[in-house]
C-alpha cells in the first residue's frame, strides 16, 4: 500500500475534533459542535490562502462498499447511487453529502458529512474569504500521512476521547490496500477496545491472509501492549512543532 487516498492539497490546517479545535499554534476546547464564532476565531489564526479542514470521525462517517462491479451511467446517477448505498449501509436518517472513490476493483470508499454541517462550513469559509480546499475525515488524514511509508499490513485506531478514559472512533486496516473500516460511536476503555473490537478485527484479517503486524494509535496518550508493534502518534508528529 504505497499511494495515499484523496491526498489533500498543500494548505493551512484547521483541525476540528469533538473536544478541541486547533489552528496554527492555538488550541481551543470544545464540547459538541463548534459555533461559527469559534470557527471564525480559529480561521483568523491561520495565514491567508487555502485551508484544509480535518474533521472529527464521528461527524464524517465512512464505509467500504464491496462488489460494486456495475455502476449507473452519468455523474449525477452515480452520485445518487453512492448516496443511497451510503445511507442504507449506515442506517442514517439525516441527509448527507457523500463522496466515493474506488480503492481497488469493485471496492469503493465512501465518506459523508451531514449536508447541514457541510453547508455551514462552506458558507463560513466564503464569508471569511477562506478558500476551503479540502474537507477530510481525521482517520483518512492520518492514513494518508502513513501511506507512503507503509510496507507491512497494519491497523490504525483513530480515537475520540470521551468521559472516564473511554474512546469512540475508527478502526482502519490495510494489507496491500485499504481492506477494513469500522466505526463506533459507543465509547469503550482501551482494554475493551482490544477485546471487543481490535482482536476480532485482527482475527478476521488473519483469516483473509492479511495478518496485521503493526498498530498505530491516534487520540490516546498510551495503549496496552499487544502482539502488534505499537506506534502512538503525538500532536507534534501530525500538527507540527507548535504542539
Amino acid at each position: 500500500m504505497k499511494h495515499p487516498i484523496l491526498a489533500p492539497p498543500d494548505a493551512s490546517l484547521l483541525w476540528l475534533e469533538a473536544h478541541r479545535v486547533i489552528a496554527g499554534t492555538r488550541q481551543r476546547s470544545l464540547d459538541g459542535s463548534p459555533s461559527e464564532d469559534l470557527l471564525a476565531q480559529a480561521l483568523a489564526d491561520l495565514p491567508a490562502g487555502p485551508t484544509r479542514w480535518v474533521v472529527e470521525d464521528l461527524w464524517t462517517p465512512s464505509v467500504l462498499m464491496r462488489d460494486l462491479t456495475e455502476l449507473p451511467r452519468g455523474a449525477e446517477a452515480q452520485e445518487a447511487f453512492f448516496r443511497w448505498r451510503f445511507m442504507q449501509a449506515l442506517a442514517l436518517e439525516a441527509p448527507h453529502f457523500v463522496q466515493a472513490m474506488e480503492v481497488e476493483s469493485g471496492v469503493w470508499l465512501a465518506a459523508g458529512i451531514r449536508e447541514e454541517l457541510r453547508e455551514s462550513m462552506l458558507q463560513l469559509s466564503l464569508r471569511l474569504d477562506r478558500n476551503l480546499h479540502a474537507l477530510t475525515p481525521r482517520w483518512l488524514h492520518l492514513y494518508n500521512l502513513l501511506a507512503p511509508t507503509l510496507d507491512l499490513p497494519g491497523i490504525l485506531l483513530s480515537l475520540s476521547p470521551m468521559a472516564s478514559g473511554k474512546y469512540a472512533g475508527t478502526l482502519v486496516a490495510w494489507g496491500r490496500t485499504l481492506c477494513l473500516l469500522r466505526q463506533w460511536s459507543e465509547p469503550l476503555a482501551p482494554e475493551a477496545w482490544i477485546e471487543e473490537r481490535l482482536a476480532p478485527s485482527a482475527a478476521f484479517l488473519q483469516r483473509e491472509s492479511r495478518t496485521p503486524q503493526q498498530l498505530f494509535i491516534w487520540g490516546a496518550p498510551s495503549w496496552p501492549e499487544s502482539n502488534l508493534a505499537l506506534h502512538i502518534f503525538d500532536d507534534r508528529s501530525v500538527l507540527g512543532e507548535g504542539h
